[in-house]
């Protein structure tokens, strides 16, 4: 019996990629985009939320991606 690792992986990499201020924030305090800046906001946080979930909807359930170890 093997175990499907593709929404694992998915997941933990979208999660790390789309924390907010990590590599970016959509929106920002001064901006609507700023890069590295490592702060967040309650709207900002919503904005990578629905980003996310809209990603991660569409490669695991949409595209199917799937890793299999043995």
């Amino acid at each position: 019996m093997s175990a499907d690792w593709g929404p694992v992986v998915v997941a933990v990499v979208l999660f790390i990629v789309l924390s907010p201020g990590l590599l970016f924030q959509l929106p920002a305090r001064t901006r609507v985009v700023e890069f590295g800046n490592m702060y967040t906001s309650g709207i900002s946080i919503l904005v990578h939320a629905v980003i996310y979930f809209c990603i991660i909807t569409i490669l695991i359930i949409a595209i199917g991606v799937h890793i299999h170890a043995n």
